[in-house]
Order: structure tokens, then C-alpha cells, then sequence
């Protein structure tokens, strides 16, 4: 797409840049290889007072709907891979030319459920005590491209394009460093990254996928700063005009303004130009019709007839205790007391089977008597167990009556009724995950869809492979394959495995809705096992 600038007939100027994106970090001149623009010297600092992260809140409620911009991983193939990468927008501009009001307009625009809104302001660069010195006194230049950690902020692009878990650094500017606390932002549909220097790396300039330039007369931007720092920031008016003539113009005219040749849309007048607004929303939205990926429940359905089961799977063996518990679980007369009480043993049982299959190591300890016992003990950092809410919930007093301190995590993944796709909802895993074995609970896998989710969420999050087991009281064949096929290194533990799914997707002859059994809710018309327990199919 050429480079396009677009224009209103009747434009309609509204709302400043809530959140400058400019800031920097020093440096004279230098060799600047990687950025295209021409750098010099001369650019000196900007004292800030706050800092915000414009990935923020994780809700944005517009007319028509809520959108989640904290993000949801992009949906995977019945072969558990990715086809299409998430659509990066990257927004460029000087600072207050409305780069933020343009991006919130997109999104409102869109009217898509999952964007993730990166800012470059979380990406300036620790300073040295000698740099934190020159920024306490103002001779820090924050106005300079190497003032930003493009190393890092062009590594997490490219994890949140691939739909991969990030850490986003909160940069500090009353001290001039990153906080403590990253935050975790999941990928998305659409990425909007927006920021002063965004065009100014090329390895940055590869991930976008639309470049966008926010073309703001200067004395615009001048009056945007001056309302923003005197109401915000509590500066007068003399120290605006000063900062804004010794070093954000230079740094606009020297930096910025030479990008905007490598926009594929210039957008003059910031947000008030809805024509440009809604030309650059077409276009994302036939991109996003392209890369569309239908989940297809029939040709899952399918895909594994009349093959053995996989050697990954282990099923409780079906002693006469075992088939008893099942045979009150499954009776639809059975009430909610004996439910439960029959359905948490199981539970015990099923989550010991399922500790077999850790890895564990020789040790040696001395008994009362003065004897050496050769045992076992867990080879590993850690045991993590993950729930697909609801119904897995279920499952974690079991969890934790056999592995003490055992850390938990959730995992809410509902079906699209418009798309039939799962997504993800909620997601609370605790930290350095990565190096864990994880023990994924679900009360009902039918198809596996959900489950297969679940699995790519914690593979995001680079849980190894090998380190997942997924258990569940009652699985279909279907969802068994569907699961062992993607994920072949996954450990598949159940108490038993039925044969049918239905055409509404039932485990047949099943159990019913475990969530509503078990909580005691009354199901609609149209459940199915998964709707209610996952709740996905």
C-alpha cells in the first residue's frame, strides 16, 4: 500500500493525546546504523512527572461493546498451531499530534473483541547513575532515538504478534527507571503500537503490518502540550514554550518528521479526521477477514475415526470401586450430596494417578531404627495445577489435599456464540510457570477444544511441553485424539473414556453438565458437557 495522505472536508478537531509518548534518553551523536532517520546531536531533556502504561486498562467500553486490551491468544488449528499471526498497526507522531485519541477511534472503530494497545513509552532504557544524575538536573536527553530500548521492545512485539505472553516494563519517570512489577499482556486480533519513534527501527519497521503517521500542524501540538502540562502536570507557561522550542521541535524536525515518507497512510488533524479513521478500519478489516481461522468441529469430529488410542493416554483402571463411583455419577437420579461426595473421590484417585507420572529420583533417608530406605522424591522445581473454569475448579481440593503448597492457577475460556471459536477470557497463572510441572484439570473433555486452548495458553507461557498433564474424570475418544494429535508430548489421565460424541457435541452416554451437577445450577435448554464446565466445546 503506497503511502496515502487523507483528508476531511468538515474536520472536526477533538481531544488531546491523553499521554505524551515522548520522552528520551540521551546521547550525542553516534553510529545509529539500524535507524533510518539521520541522528545527530543536540536534544536535550523533558522533565516528566508520571508514568502511565497506554497497554491500560484491560477494559475499553465503547458504545456497541466491551474490548478486552489485555488481549487473548489468536486460535489454533486442530493440529495446534498458529496460521495466522495477530495484525500490528503501528502509529507514529509527534508528541500531543493525537497518536492516542487516533488509536482509541481505531479500536472503537473496529469493533473487534481482542487489541492489545502498546505504548513506547514503557520502553526507555534504564539509566546509569551517571545518565540518572544528567536526568535530575535536566541534561538528560529524553528526545533521542537511543534513548529507547528497541531490543526489547522489538522482541516483545514479535512474541505479541506470535500470540505469545509478554512482560511490558513500567518506566518511572519521577525516577527515571522501571518499576519493580512488569505487567503481562497476552497477544490479540489486532495490535495497535503507537509512539514518537515507531518508524525508527528497521527490524521494529518488519513487524508492522500498517504504518500509520499522525500529521499535526505544530502550533496544534503546541497548544495540545501547553493545556496538558499546566492542567496535568502543574508547569507554567514560560517553562512549556521553553521546553517545547529547545528540544521537542528539534527533535520532531530532526527525528520524527523524516519517518513519515515510510507511513502507508498520513493522517492529517490527528482523531478528528474520521474519513482516514474509517478508510484505515476497512482496510484492517479485510485483513482480518483473511486471516479468519473458522474452528471446524466436523472435520475434527472426523479427523481420528477408527484410530487406537494414544500410548500418551492413561485411564484409571476400572476396579469395581471405580465402575460403582461412576455408575452413581452417571445416574441422572443420583442427587447433588451423593454427586459430590462420589465425584471428589474419583477426583483423589484420578489426581494420584496422575502425581505417578512425575518424574522422581533415588533418595536415600535413615528410618527410626537407624536403616537406610532407598526411596523416590520429585525430580523437579515445581507442581502447578492449572483449572479450565469452571468445572476444574472442582478439582483443586483434591489437588492440594495431595500436594501440600502446591501453587494454582485459572484459566476461563468461553465460546464465541457468533464464530463457534473458543476464547479466552480470563487467565491468572502464577510466576515462572515456564520451569513447572503443570497438571491441567477439566472435569469433561468432549471434543477438546477447549482443553486444546488451555494447553496453547500454558505453551505460550513456555511451559514445556513435556511438563503438561492433562486430567480429566470423563473423556470422549474425540477429544482424546484431538488433544494427543496437537500435542503429542501431553499426558492424557482420565477415569474413563466413552466412545461417542453426539451431534450437539455431548459426551454420549456421558454424565451431563458436571458444573450444573456439581454446583447445582440448572443448565439451558441447549448445554453441552463443555458449555457450562469449560465452559467452551
Amino acid at each position: 500500500m503506497s503511502a496515502v495522505s487523507i483528508e476531511e472536508r468538515h474536520p472536526k478537531m477533538e481531544n488531546e493525546e491523553k499521554t505524551s509518548s515522548m520522552s528520551n534518553s540521551g546521547g550525542g551523536e553516534g553510529s545509529l546504523d539500524r535507524l533510518l532517520p539521520s541522528v545527530s546531536t543536540g536534544l536535550s531533556p523533558r522533565k516528566r512527572t508520571t508514568s502511565q502504561c497506554k497497554s491500560e486498562p484491560p477494559l475499553l467500553r465503547t458504545s456497541k461493546r466491551t474490548i478486552y486490551t489485555a488481549g487473548r491468544p489468536p486460535w489454533y488449528n486442530e493440529h495446534g498451531t498458529q496460521s495466522k499471526e495477530a495484525f500490528v498497526i503501528g502509529l507514529c507522531g509527534g508528541s500531543a499530534s493525537g497518536k492516542t485519541t487516533v488509536a482509541r477511534k481505531i479500536i472503537e472503530a473496529l469493533d473487534v473483541p481482542w487489541v492489545v494497545l502498546l505504548s513506547m513509552d514503557s520502553f526507555y532504557k534504564v539509566l546509569s547513575s551517571d545518565e540518572q544524575a544528567l536526568a535530575a538536573s535536566n541534561d538528560y536527553n529524553f528526545d533521542h532515538p537511543d534513548a529507547f530500548d528497541f531490543d526489547l521492545l522489538t522482541h516483545t512485539l514479535r512474541k505479541l504478534k506470535q500470540g505469545k505472553s509478554v512482560k511490558i516494563p513500567v518506566y518511572d519517570f519521577t525516577t527515571h527507571g522501571r518499576q519493580k512489577e512488569w505487567k503481562t499482556v497476552y497477544g490479540a486480533s489486532v495490535i495497535i503500537f503507537e509512539g514518537i519513534m515507531s518508524f525508527a527501527d528497521k527490524a521494529l519497521l518488519q513487524l508492522l503490518d500498517m504504518k500509520i503517521f499522525v500529521d499535526t500542524d505544530s502550533d496544534i501540538r503546541l497548544v495540545h502540550r501547553l493545556r496538558r502540562d499546566i492542567t496535568e502536570r502543574g508547569r507554567d507557561i514560560e517553562g512549556v514554550i521553553k521546553q517545547y522550542n529547545k528540544f521537542v521541535k528539534p527533535a520532531f524536525e530532526q527525528y520524527i518528521e523524516p519517518t513519515m515518507r515510510l507511513a502507508d497512510i498520513v493522517v492529517p488533524r490527528g482523531g478528528g479526521n474520521m474519513v482516514a479513521i474509517d478508510l484505515i478500519v476497512q482496510h484492517v478489516h479485510s485483513q482480518l477477514e483473511e486471516r479468519k481461522l473458522r474452528w471446524d468441529m466436523a472435520a475434527l469430529a472426523s479427523a481420528h475415526q477408527a484410530q487406537p488410542l494414544p500410548q500418551t493416554l492413561s485411564v484409571l483402571e476400572s476396579t469395581p470401586q471405580v465402575k460403582g463411583m461412576h455408575t452413581i455419577i452417571r445416574n441422572k437420579e443420583t442427587s447433588r450430596d451423593e454427586f459430590i461426595f462420589y465425584s471428589k473421590r474419583l477426583m483423589r484417585l484420578l489426581i494420584e494417578r496422575a502425581l505417578s507420572f512425575l518424574p522422581s529420583q533415588v533418595h536415600i533417608v535413615q528410618t527410626p531404627q537407624g536403616e537406610d530406605y532407598e526411596g523416590r522424591t520429585f525430580h523437579g522445581k515445581r507442581i502447578t495445577g492449572v483449572s479450565i473454569l469452571r468445572a476444574g475448579e472442582t478439582m483443586e481440593p483434591a489437588l492440594r489435599a495431595v500436594c501440600k503448597d502446591v501453587r494454582i492457577g485459572k484459566i476461563l475460556i468461553q465460546t464465541n456464540q457468533d464464530t463457534g471459536e473458543p476464547e479466552l477470557h480470563y487467565l491468572r497463572l502464577p510466576k515462572d510457570i515456564s520451569e513447572d510441572h503443570v497438571i491441567l484439570m477439566d472435569c469433561t473433555v468432549s471434543t477438546g477444544a477447549a482443553a486444546m486452548m488451555a494447553v496453547r495458553v500454558l505453551l505460550d507461557h513456555d511451559v514445556q511441553e513435556d511438563k503438561i498433564l492433562l486430567v480429566s474424570l470423563l473423556m470422549a475418544e474425540m477429544g482424546v485424539h484431538s488433544v494427543a494429535y496437537a500435542f503429542p508430548q501431553v499426558k492424557i489421565i482420565t477415569t474413563a473414556v466413552d466412545k461417542k460424541v453426539n451431534d450437539l457435541f455431548h459426551i454420549i452416554p456421558g454424565i451431563g453438565n458436571f458444573g450444573d451437577r456439581y454446583f447445582g445450577t440448572d443448565a439451558p435448554p441447549d448445554w453441552s458437557d463443555e458449555d457450562m464446565d469449560e465452559p467452551s466445546y
